[in-house]
């Protein structure tokens, strides 16, 4: 961080391209108080490594599950009560139906991909699938490509690192894994059929019921801003609740709300399932997640 003869904080800010934050990206929401450097990678996803073990950038996005994981782990960062990405998830596991039909609780005791145990979209499809399906979380091996954002991390004793180089969707495909869960990444493929049936209206239904959108990312900055430029954290809110009014609502659609109290459910919800799942050793309240400053914000 740099403090410019403006007075105008200089923050390094990890932040993809989207159409909700856009206008901040774009210059048409600016600020005098703060200046947000976006100098993080294309993909977001690329800087939350550097952003927990190395303290790469002073804000930006950050996924909700590796924001917990941080949080256990006493990483210096704080949550402002802003989602930047969210969507429902009921589509994003899928199978090859050439190898057999299979329901959701028929991954029990068989081989399921995602690309890491502890990625967001993993902990949202194993909680639907456990509270939704009544899938034994714990009858499943799960197979993973890649390591935790966290160091300190290790995966429940039914993962597996596949060898360097292995393709999840390639390997469902060929029936090497019975699915997979690939969010984005699923193949356009005709033999893949989705494990929830009928996804899309499995998801309304779930919304009409729990009323949370699941959060995938969330604006997140290093404890240091928040104490020592409160007023920038606050700018920061700011901007994001302008440039949200420049996306379509095409991308508001499937994005949580700004505002604590808006995501206290589904902040609760990430909580309990993370712990539940073994990714975060203990469970917190989701006042806990956020300081004077960034609780404070609506």
């Amino acid at each position: 961080m740099s403090t410019a003869q403006t007075e105008q904080v200089t923050l390094k800010t990890n932040l993809a391209d989207s159409p909700v934050v856009a206008a901040m990206k774009d210059g048409r929401v600016a600020s005098d108080v703060v200046k947000l450097d976006f100098c993080g990678p294309k993909t977001a996803h690329d800087g939350f490594k550097p952003m927990i073990r190395n303290n790469a950038f002073d804000a930006g996005e950050l996924a909700i599950v590796t924001y917990l994981q941080a949080k256990a782990y006493g990483k210096p960062l704080v949550i402002l009560p802003a989602p930047v990405v969210g969507r429902f998830q009921h589509h994003c596991i899928g199978f090859n139906k050439e190898f057999g039909h299979l329901d959701p609780k028929d991954i029990e005791g068989k081989k399921v991909g995602v690309r890491t145990y502890a990625q967001t979209t993993g902990l949202w499809v194993r909680g639907i699938l456990q509270h939704e399906y009544g899938v034994d979380l714990d009858k499943v091996e799960w197979y993973t490509v890649d390591e935790s954002h966290l160091a300190e991390y290790s995966d429940p004793a039914n993962c597996h690192m596949l060898p360097k180089g292995s393709s999840i969707p390639d390997m469902m495909l060929k029936g090497e894994l019975a699915a997979a869960i690939l969010g984005n990444d699923m193949p356009k493929d005709p033999r893949v059929e989705r494990l929830i049936p009928d996804p899309h209206a499995a998801a309304k239904a779930w919304y009409e019921r729990e009323g949370v959108v699941p959060i995938n990312h969330i604006f997140t900055v290093h404890q240091d801003v928040t104490r020592k430029h409160p007023e920038a954290v606050r700018e920061i809110y700011r901007m994001i609740k302008e440039s949200r009014q420049y996306a379509p609502e095409s991308a508001l659609a499937t994005l949580p709300p700004m505002g604590m109290e808006a995501n206290r459910k589904g902040l609760e919800m990430a909580i309990q399932w993370s712990y539940e799942q073994k990714i975060i050793p203990r469970k917190f309240s989701v006042d806990e997640l956020f300081d004077d400053v960034t609780g404070a914000l609506n």
